[in-house]
């Protein structure tokens, strides 16, 4: 074991459950983890055990909705501890008892309902209910208030599925939530609970609801069961719909602070044995679900504000993956546990290669949300965006080969790298030529920007494991036909090349990779053609570096493609452009660059120094049409065969090496 992180592997008492670890797996939406009965799916079970079984100590499940009439949730969708209680517990029991195995616990985590933020992906064409007539948060449409029958329903069946749950090997459960605008919560903030009701009103009365569910818990499940509470100490809210970015000037319009740690301090009087401290809501889905832009640790000065005013242990999540600031806040008393939610999806080993002193093969999570969130809105599939094994885990599971073949990669972006990991852990024999003199491709230039550490990281993982399995690498070479010749099969992952067009006066006109790898100087005052991920990202590199930037996008609005992408990514980073004032011509398409004057057909003229393309890449798959007509076993992968993002191109490499 490596003593350098040493506390954080110090067990850790949560009611009257021992914990091995200060790691928990914070929750995240579990769907595809579930059957039509509500139960857990043989993937939901594989990916609960992966997780067990890399070392953390406490798993803290998905989602499991208690209620399936007060509020209507399609089924199948998530795990319901009520729905069929004989068959929830049938598959629990099996997955708890493997967990059980590795000395790790398990919590289920149950929620109350979504309210006015169910998206009809997961809750179905019903109607949403809230605390008071209030305004839903993705639709046209006012949601229903609920009735104190129905509150009281709910409440008895959280006892029930608790009940379950205990009868499952569950070691406790966690409440969701009094955080980031669900059900619990819209009735605990005064914003949207306009009840003149016991449950409405003071504090207390808001809070009445939270309250005797953990009661009913108790009193179901005995005072020793741990009753834990997902809970968002501030919701940086500025009105419907509308966020605050970190460092921004408004006026709190849900909970703020002060009211926080009052509520904190009711919650545990009420009963909660441990509080999961967050920040954000619906309408700042950024703080709730950081991206890349929001900075790593972005929770620990709320946990600490949450832990000296409360006597129970407190967990942080939040881009806590780096082992030094998760190490730094437990010692100084920040916090009790590190959440991790996205960094397991990325590595479910990170607490074993950490404990092992190997945190260089730990594969970084990007906080890309394509993988997770992204798939999660457009597909009710959780995944990941790096690491194809997440929620698939027997399924991909890699096969040993009995006839090792002599592979040839051509290029060493993501595809070309992953595909040389899989091939090498299965027995064949791989090897990469590059023809610059270095691995990752077009993540070279797109990690540039401080604020794509962690594609830097990915690169860098990619770099070590490649050596530790001894993937012969060669630089500054050009894959060709002859060469090709001398292998078994050939894998094409030659990428893509930026976009290109004429706009009259073409010497400072640039692509966004010229300037990224500071082949080109912009100047001091320049305009990106193209409003997709990379322009708006460019963008905002740019203008923090003190150049006057704009944006000139042909569609309506800016980021309208390079999907699936998450609200809260795309969200912010249109709320960071407006933020910084950055001038967005939408709707516009470029004419002509003359004399460092950009006409637009909309009749304005763009005075700059420079002009850079980002108006999306071409695959680079000429090399593949030449060799498919001379070889018999070649394949194209990444964007090679397709121009799109990073999963895209890891997910294609993955799937042929793991069957040739």
């Amino acid at each position: 074991m490596d003593r350098k992180y040493e506390s954080l592997f110090r067990p850790i008492q949560i009611g009257g459950c021992s914990i091995k670890n200060r790691f928990a797996m914070a929750a995240m939406g579990p769907l595809g983890l579930a059957d039509a009965e509500g139960s857990f799916a043989q993937q939901g079970i594989d990916y609960h055990v992966e997780r067990a079984k890399g070392g953390v100590g406490l798993l803290i499940t998905g989602v499991s909705f208690v209620d399936n009439e007060v509020e209507r949730h399609g089924m199948p969708s998530v795990p319901c501890p009520t729905h069929n209680p004989l068959q929830f517990i049938r598959t629990a029991r099996e997955m708890t008892e493997r967990i059980h195995a590795y000395d790790a616990r398990i919590f289920l985590q149950m929620s109350a309902g979504l309210g006015r933020v169910g998206m009809s992906t997961v809750v179905g064409d019903y109607p949403a209910i809230a605390p008071s007539p209030v305004q839903h948060r993705w639709e046209d449409k006012v949601c229903r208030e609920m009735t104190v029958d129905e509150i009281r329903q709910i409440v008895t069946q959280f006892g029930t599925g608790a009940r379950n749950a205990k009868q499952a090997g569950f070691d406790g459960v966690q409440i969701h939530a009094v955080h980031e605008g669900y059900l619990l919560d819209q009735f605990a903030l005064a914003f949207f609970n306009r009840r003149t009701d016991q449950y409405g009103g003071s504090l207390e009365n808001r809070l009445r609801f939270a309250r005797e569910i953990v009661e009913e818990i108790k009193r179901c499940c005995g005072d020793d069961f741990p009753v834990t509470l997902r809970y968002s100490l501030k919701s940086f809210m500025k009105g419907l719909g509308q966020g605050a970015l970190p460092g921004e000037a408004f006026i709190e319009k849900g909970r703020d602070i002060q009211e926080g740690i009052e509520a904190a301090k009711l919650l545990v009087a009420y009963g909660y044995d441990a509080l999961d401290v967050d920040v954000g809501s619906y309408e700042s889905w950024w703080w709730s679900h950081p991206p890349m832009y929001m900075e790593k640790g972005m929770y620990i000065p709320y946990a600490r504000i949450v832990k000296e005013a409360v006597d129970v242990p407190v967990i942080c999540a939040g881009r806590m993956d780096d082992p030094g600031m998760a190490f730094r806040a437990v010692e100084d008393g920040s916090c009790d546990m590190i959440g991790l939610a996205r960094p397991l999806l990325a590595d479910s080993e990170y607490e074993n290669k950490l404990r092992r002193g190997e945190s260089r093969f730990i594969r970084p999570c990007l906080s890309c949300h394509e993988g997770c969130m992204g798939r999660i809105q457009a597909y009710s599939v959780l995944g990941c965006a790096v690491n194809p094994h997440a929620c698939r885990e027997q399924r991909t599971h890699l096969i040993p080969t009995a006839q090792p073949k002599k592979v040839l990669i051509i290029g060493g972006g993501v595809a070309g790298c992953e595909a040389a990991r899989v091939l090498k852990l299965r027995g064949h024999l791989p090897e990469i030529v590059e023809v610059s003199d270095r691995l990752g491709g077009n993540l070279i230039p797109g990690g540039v920007p401080d604020f794509k550490e962690d594609d830097r990281a990915l690169i860098r993982w990619y770099e070590a494991t490649l050596n530790d399995l001894k993937v012969p690498i060669h630089f500054s070479r050009e894959g060709t036909l002859e060469m090709a010749r001398t292998y078994d099969a050939v894998i094409v992952a030659t990428g893509s090349n930026p976009k290109m067009i004429s706009l009259g006066d073409n010497q400072s006109v640039y692509t966004a990779v010229d300037i990224l790898t500071k082949k080109a100087d912009p100047g001091a005052n320049t305009v990106i053609l193209g409003g997709g991920l990379v322009g708006c990202e460019l963008a905002l590199w740019l203008h923090d570096r003190g150049i006057f930037v704009s944006i000139v996008e042909e569609k309506s609005k800016i980021l309208a493609e390079n999907g699936p992408l998450f609200h809260g990514n795309t969200e912010m980073l249109e709320a960071l452009i407006c933020h910084k004032k950055i001038p967005v011509y939408a709707g516009s398409r470029a004419k002509a660059y003359q004399n460092q004057i950009l006409a637009l057909d909309t009749g304005e003229a763009l005075v700059c120094d420079s002009v850079i393309l980002a108006i999306g890449h071409t695959e680079n798959n000429a090399l593949f049409a030449y060799m498919e007509q001379e070889l018999d076993e070649v394949y194209l992968v990444g964007d090679a065969r397709r121009v799109a993002n990073i999963m895209y191109a890891i997910r294609d490499a993955f799937e042929i090496a793991s069957h040739l």
